[in-house]
C-alpha cells in the first residue's frame, strides 16, 4: 500500500469511522463477487476466485492497472466493502480537469487484484500484460457509504497515489443498467482542484509504480504469470521466488544466545560474539542499539536487500568499537573466514591491492558481515562478472554545511522533473545522513566514463537553475558551505551506500528508499528511518527501490 501525505481540499487526513446500518446480505463480499465468479470458469480462466472478507479498518486503497488485452485500457478499482469496485477506462484517468473520459462499470473484483502485475497467457480470459500504473489510498467524499453512492450513480473519490492526486468524479450516464443489459457507461473526470494539471496526458507516464517497468518489459520478463490449470488460489506463480526468510524460531534462538555462541540460521552455522555490545547510541528516549539487534536486522532485511548486493564485490565500513569510535574501510576478505562464505578473487588486482572481496550472495553472508563489525554495506555498481561496466548511474546530492534540508528537497525535485522529462527510470533514497541519492539502471556495456559524463551534464543543467545552492568546487573548503551534485561517484571501485544499509549514527538510521511523491510531503527526514522502523515500512509498502532492478536503459542525449 502506498500511503499518501499531504492534505487535499475538503479531505481529512484520516478516514472517519463510517456510520451506517448493518450491511445487507447483498452487500457482503461473497455476494458482491457473485457476478465476477459467475462469468468465469475457474478450470480455464487464469483469474483468482478471490478471498472475500470485509475490509479491515483504516485507509481504503485504490489501484489503476494498465492492461493490454485485446485493446489497451486502464482498470480503475476502489476498495469498498471487501472487494474492488471496478471501471474499465479505455484512455485512462487524467489530472486534466477539462477532459472527460468514458468509464465502463464492470463487475467487482477480488482484493487480490490490488498488486497484480504480470502476464495472463494468450487465449485466456483477459489475456495480456498488466502493470500497476498507480496505487494508493482514497477517501469517499460527502458520503460514508461509497457502495451506496455507486448504486446511486455518482462517486466522488479523493485519491492519494503516486501519479493521481485530488478528486476523481464518476457519474453514471443514463439510468442503472439491468443484469440483462450491457455494462453501464459512466463519465470519469478530475475536479479543478489544487492537484489538477491542464494538458496532463496519461500515456506520458507509462511505467509501473511498483516495478518501474513498462508493459513491454513485463511481457518480455514477467515476475509472475497466471496458470489456469491450477486451483484459483494458486494460479499466480512467482517466476522469481522470494528468498528464504529467517524464521521466528531462528530469531528466538538468537535472542537466547546470551553474549555469544553458535547460531544455526538459514542453513549455515555462524559463531557470534559480543551480542550485548552497544554499537549505536540511542536516540532521545530510546535505548542503544546492540550488536544482537543489528544481526537480527541483517537477517530480517536480507531477502529485500540481497538483489542489490548479489554478484557484486562489497566494500565494508567496519566499526568494531561501535559507531562512536573511528571506523575504517575493509575490502580484503581475511583468510580465516568460513569456507562457505561467497567471495570474488580479482584477477587484475595490483600488488598491495585488494585481491579477494566478500560477495553477499546469501543471507548468512550478510549476517556474517554484521557480526564482523560492518555497520555500512557498500556494493559495487558493477558486477564481479563484468567489472568495467556499471549497471547503475549514480546521482549524489551531497549537502554542504550551509545546505538546509529544504534545499536538498529542491535539488531532488529538480532531478525528478529532469528524469521524467527525458523518460529515464530511476529510484531515490535518503542517505540516512543528510542527503538524497538517485540510482538509474543503465544498459549493458556502458563505461564509467559514459555514466559520469551523462550525470555531469544532467546535474550541471540542474545546478544552473539554482546556482545559489550548488558549488562545483572539488575542495570541500572552497564550496562556501554549498551542496555538491557529485557525479564523480560514477567511477570504478567508487560506491554509494546500499539501500537499507545502516549508517553509524545514533539510533542506527538506514539509507531508506522513498517514493518520488514524498519529496512533496512534509515530515520526510534524511535520517528518519532506522533499523527499528524500516522493516515495518517494507512490510507495509514493499520495496520502493525495486525500479532499479528492472532492465537497463539507454541514457538519452541531453540538449
Amino acid at each position: 500500500m502506498v500511503k499518501g501525505s499531504g492534505k487535499q481540499s475538503g479531505q481529512s487526513r484520516e478516514r472517519q469511522p463510517e456510520q451506517r446500518p448493518e450491511q445487507q446480505p447483498e452487500r457482503q463480499p461473497e455476494q458482491r463477487l457473485g457476478p465476477y465468479r459467475a462469468k468465469r470458469d475457474f478450470a480455464r480462466t487464469p483469474e483468482p476466485a478471490g478471498l472475500a472478507s470485509p475490509s479491515p479498518p483504516g485507509e481504503l486503497r485504490f489501484v489503476v492497472q494498465r492492461h493490454r488485452a485485446r485493446r489497451l485500457h486502464y482498470d480503475l478499482r476502489f476498495e469498498m466493502d471487501g472487494v474492488l469496485a471496478s471501471w474499465a477506462v479505455p484512455h485512462g484517468p487524467t489530472l486534466d480537469p477539462a477532459v472527460k473520459r468514458l468509464a465502463v462499470h464492470v463487475e467487482d473484483h477480488p482484493i487480490e487484484y490490488l498488486d497484480f502485475e504480470g502476464v495472463i497467457p494468450s487465449g485466456e480470459y483477459g489475456g495480456g500484460d498488466v502493470i500497476v500504473w498507480d496505487i494508493g489510498t482514497w477517501e469517499p467524499h460527502a458520503t460514508d457509504d461509497p457502495a451506496a453512492a455507486v448504486a446511486a450513480g455518482e462517486l466522488h473519490a479523493d485519491v492519494t497515489g503516486s501519479k493521481l492526486r485530488g478528486r476523481l468524479v464518476l457519474i453514471r450516464r443514463g439510468g442503472r443498467a439491468s443484469e440483462q443489459e450491457k455494462q453501464e457507461q459512466w463519465l470519469l473526470l478530475h475536479k479543478d482542484d489544487d492537484y489538477a494539471v491542464k494538458g496532463w496526458e496519461t500515456e506520458d507516464h507509462p511505467r509501473s509504480v511498483l516495478s518501474g517497468r513498462t508493459n513491454d518489459e513485463v511481457k518480455a520478463d514477467p515476475d509472475r504469470i497466471w496458470r489456469s490449470e491450477l486451483p484459483p488460489d494458486q494460479a499466480s506463480i512467482e517466476l522469481r521466488p522470494a528468498l528464504p526468510a529467517v524464521s521466528d524460531d531462528e530469531l528466538a534462538a538468537l535472542a537466547g544466545l546470551g553474549s555469544g555462541g553458535r547460531w544455526d540460521v538459514l542453513g549455515r552455522q555462524l559463531r557470534l560474539t559480543n551480542l550485548d555490545k552497544e554499537l549505536f547510541p540511542g536516540r532521545a528516549g530510546e535505548p542503544p542499539v546492540t550488536k544482537r539487534e543489528l544481526i537480527s536486522y541483517a537477517a530480517r532485511i536480507a531477502p529485500t536487500i540481497l538483489p542489490y548486493l548479489r554478484g557484486r564485490p562489497l566494500n565494508m565500513q567496519r566499526f568494531p568499537g561501535g559507531a562512536t569510535e573511528p571506523g575504517f574501510w575493509n575490502k580484503q576478505l581475511p583468510d580465516y573466514v568460513p569456507d562457505w562464505l561467497p567471495r570474488w578473487h580479482n584477477p587484475d588486482a595490483k600488488q598491495d591491492r585488494t585481491t579477494t572481496y566478500l560477495v553477499i550472495d546469501e543471507a548468512a553472508a550478510l549476517i556474517w558481515a554484521a557480526n564482523y563489525g560492518a555497520l555500512e554495506w557498500h556494493a559495487w555498481t558493477a558486477l564481479a562478472s563484468d567489472p568495467p561496466h556499471p549497471t547503475y548511474a549514480l546521482i549524489d546530492i551531497d549537502p554542504g554545511p550551509a545546505t538546509s534540508w529544504d534545499d536538498v528537497l529542491v535539488l531532488a525535485r529538480l532531478h525528478r522533473t529532469a528524469l521524467e522529462h527525458v523518460k529515464v527510470r530511476a529510484a531515490a533514497k535518503v542517505t540516512g545522513r543528510r542527503g538524497i541519492q538517485i540510482w538509474i539502471p543503465v544498459q549493458a556495456g556502458l563505461s564509467y566514463e559514459d555514466t559520469r559524463v551523462w550525470v555531469e551534464q544532467l546535474s550541471k543543467a540542474i545546478g544552473a537553475v539554482v546556482p545559489d545552492l550548488v558549488s562545483w568546487k572539488w575542495d570541500v573548503r572552497a564550496r562556501g558551505g554549498l551542496a555538491r551534485l557529485d557525479y564523480t561517484q560514477n567511477v570504478s571501485n567508487k560506491t554509494l551506500v546500499a539501500p537499507y544499509s545502516p549508517r553509524p549514527a545514533p539510533g542506527a538510521p538506514v539509507s531508506a528508499p522513498i517514493s518520488w511523491d514524498v519529496l512533496d510531503a512534509s515530515g520526510l527526514a534524511p535520517d528518519g528511518f532506522t533499523i527499528r522502523t524500516v522493516l515495518d515500512r517494507v512490510a507495509e509498502r514493499g520495496d520502493l527501490f525495486r525500479a532499479v532492478l528492472g532492465p537497463g536503459q539507454e541514457l538519452p542525449a541531453l540538449r
